[in-house]
């Protein structure tokens, strides 16, 4: 079985309009808090980049451009 957090790797990579925690949290049937955790450590390993729109945080799957 995927951990959590190579499962969001595999929802990132599927989705290149990037996603915000809750619909990786939707979409993965786990916590918010659970997606957050994974994309933190995601982050800390520059794995992906976060784009800030408002309040929103859109995440997607690889580094920097």
């Amino acid at each position: 079985m995927k951990s959590k957090k190579e499962q969001v790797i595999e929802i990132l990579k599927k989705n290149s309009d990037g996603l915000t925690i809750v619909e990786i949290a939707n979409l993965l049937s786990i916590s918010r808090n659970t997606v957050a955790v994974a994309i933190a450590e995601l982050k800390g390993a520059e794995q992906i980049r976060i784009r800030e729109i408002g309040k929103a945080k859109l995440i997607y799957w690889g580094e920097k451009k």
